[in-house]
Order: C-alpha cells, then sequence, then structure tokens
C-alpha cells in the first residue's frame, strides 16, 4: 500500500467508527424492535418451570431474552418493587408473575402498556384486564398438604390442629407471592378484625413460618409438621419424589369460625383459591412488537398446554380438550371453578399487606 493510499485508510477510521456508533444507536431506540437483540424479561415463577417455556420462544422466534428471576423468599414482591423503583427510567419490557395481584398493583399505578393480542382474547374475562394491561394463564390452586404417615387428609384433620395443635403446621410467611394473595382472601371474605386475631393466635401457640411455599412441603413431606398450605405444583414436586402426602384444596367460608378456617374436600362449600400466572408489558419497554409477542405466547394454548404436562400441573385457562389433559391436572379443574374472582380484591390486598408488614417488620 503506497503513503497516500494508507493516509487514506487511515482517515476512514473515524468514519466507520461514527456509522457503526449511528447504527447501534439507532438500533437501541424504541421502536426498533425488528433490529433489537435483547427482551429484558422480570419473571416470578420458578425458574424450574419458566425457564423452557422461555428458551421455547426464543428458539421459534430468534428473540434473546436477559431474564431475571425472583427468590423464593420474596417471590413476586421483589420484582414488583424493582418494577415501580425503575419506572423512571424502565429497564424490564415484560413482567412475567407468578400471581395476580401484584400485576393488577402495577396497572393501578399506570405501569402497564395495553396489549389485547391473540393471547389476550383467547382467556376469560375474569382471568385478565377489561383493556389489556395484563393477562392470565396456567393456574394454579392453594391446597393443603398432609402428611398421610402422621394423619388422614381430611377436613377434620386440618381443623383440630388447627385448633388444638397449631405448632404442627407450617405456612410461610403471607408478606409475599400467593401466601400473600390467601391472607388478602382472607382478609376479603372473614374481614380485618377475624383474621387478625386468627393469625396472632396461632403464632402465639407456635405455628410454623417458613420462607416460602417450597419449604413449607419440605417440612410437611418430611414429617417435622402433619400439614400446612401450599400451592398445588409444590405438592405435585414432592409426589413426583413418592413422598407420602395428599392435597385437599382449601376453600374459604366466610361463616367459618376462627378456629376452624378450612372447608375442604370436593363436596365442600365455599370459594377455592385459584391464581393464575400473568403477564404484561411494561409502560415505557422500547421493543414493543418483541414485548407483544412474547405475551401472547405466555398465553397461549401451548404454553398453558406445556405447563400441563410439567411437572407443575398448572391448570389452563383457555380452551383445551380434556383428553389432552394429564390425570392429575383434569382432577383440579373441577376445583378450580369454584374460584374467587380475585381482581376487586387489590384494596384488600393494600389494607392486609400493610398490616403484615407492621407484624413482621417492626
Amino acid at each position: 500500500m503506497t503513503t497516500p493510499q494508507r493516509a487514506q485508510s487511515i482517515a476512514l477510521i473515524p468514519v466507520v467508527a461514527a456509522l457503526l456508533l449511528v447504527g447501534f444507536w439507532f438500533a437501541m431506540l424504541p421502536g426498533t424492535d425488528g433490529e433489537v437483540s435483547t427482551l429484558i424479561v422480570y419473571c416470578a415463577q420458578d425458574r424450574i418451570f419458566a425457564e423452557q417455556i422461555l428458551a421455547e420462544f426464543s428458539r421459534e422466534t430468534g428473540i434473546r431474552l436477559q431474564i431475571r428471576y425472583d427468590t423464593e423468599a420474596t417471590k413476586s414482591l421483589g420484582l414488583i418493587n424493582l418494577i415501580v423503583q425503575e419506572r423512571a427510567s424502565p429497564r424490564c419490557d415484560v413482567f412475567w408473575n407468578n400471581e395476580l395481584l401484584g400485576m393488577v398493583e402495577l396497572q393501578q399505578r399506570g405501569l402497564l402498556e395495553p396489549h389485547q393480542g391473540s393471547g389476550w382474547q383467547r382467556i376469560p374475562e375474569r382471568y385478565r384486564d377489561a383493556n389489556g394491561h395484563w393477562v392470565g394463564f396456567a393456574a394454579r390452586l392453594r391446597v393443603a398438604i398432609v402428611n398421610t404417615q402422621q394423619a388422614a387428609a381430611t377436613e377434620e384433620t386440618l381443623n383440630t390442629l388447627f385448633l388444638l395443635e397449631p405448632a404442627r403446621i407450617s405456612l410461610a410467611k403471607p408478606l409475599f407471592g400467593t401466601t400473600l394473595t390467601h391472607y388478602t382472601v382472607l382478609w376479603h371474605v372473614w374481614g380485618a378484625d377475624r383474621l387478625r386475631q386468627w393469625h396472632r393466635d396461632l403464632r402465639l401457640r407456635g405455628l410454623r413460618e417458613v420462607d416460602g411455599n417450597a419449604a413449607v412441603k419440605e417440612i410437611v413431606a418430611q414429617g417435622t409438621c402433619v400439614a400446612g398450605w401450599t400451592d398445588t405444583d409444590d405438592v405435585f414436586v414432592a409426589l413426583d419424589d413418592g413422598l407420602a402426602v395428599e392435597m385437599l384444596p382449601v376453600r374459604v367460608v366466610a361463616e367459618a369460625k376462627v378456629v376452624e378456617p378450612v372447608s375442604v374436600g370436593r363436596n365442600a362449600v365455599g370459594v377455592t383459591i385459584c391464581i393464575p400466572n400473568t403477564a404484561g408489558i411494561i409502560q415505557g419497554s422500547r421493543h414493543r412488537k418483541a414485548a407483544e409477542r412474547l405475551v401472547d405466547f405466555l398465553a397461549s394454548s401451548q404454553t398453558e398446554m406445556a405447563l400441563a404436562k410439567s411437572k407443575s400441573r398448572q391448570i389452563p385457562l383457555g380452551p383445551f380438550e380434556p383428553a389432552e389433559l394429564p390425570t392429575d391436572v383434569r382432577n383440579l379443574v373441577e376445583w378450580s371453578q369454584d374460584g374467587i374472582d380475585l381482581r376487586p380484591l387489590l384494596p384488600a390486598r393494600r389494607e392486609c399487606l400493610s398490616w403484615l408488614k407492621s407484624e413482621y417488620l417492626k
């Protein structure tokens, strides 16, 4: 290369660098979904169940995901608080929550963007926001788990334990996740005074509180406690491991005595607590089209069936062929039909959480 050619090449270096910088800058602008490199997802669903679903989305669409999972101890609430903290400069594009009321909280704060896509359209009205700010899919039930080597899995067993031996019952601390939803339902159905009295009495008499539903499952399966409240997916983990446990759907009854809080079984009265996953697009997402594709994918029949057939055996909410469902899931569908409508319970959740914080975070 001659000296003039070398000089000309050197002179072009800043131009090429500038063009590359401009290209990168345009690729990161809002609305450039076709060129985006990564969609940021916050996920409160257990990683063991969510990872394959999200990997399949990336495989089918070519959209890469950067995923931030929550911890078991602060399930869902930790990521909700993070989204609120980041509202001035949001990082998250799509939030996959493992419950519903936290998503309603984000909606009320103006932190979700509406999208009435194919996923939203196939889900029943009671499991979605009317304006498309979030959509539910693939639900779990709140259940009582019982160690059958120590007691029969019956309503009588559970009410006797709550009345006489609360030290043999385990619950997750109700500040987070589906246990917070459970307490919200009790607050709504029983009233604040009844729940406060019941909760404080149990704690004074030795109720075993642990960090998360998985820990409830462990402490009951190991025989340290006889029974506890958890979610269906955790019970299925224990059953798959060959552990001696059974589950019964928890039904909340308005007229129940404070010392007898549960009504269970197929013929029991009262509402069940059916808690769907939810998905929503965060306000200010820079990759709107890609975010819409992920929300539609999560609320699709493909995802619901995959979760139904996974180890978590989650209940599909959209249309499905009963013959395609595993037997375990078909047995849960009936119980889920009696699920309380959670959407109006945000005021109860806020009041209940404020009280719980005063009890635990002194």
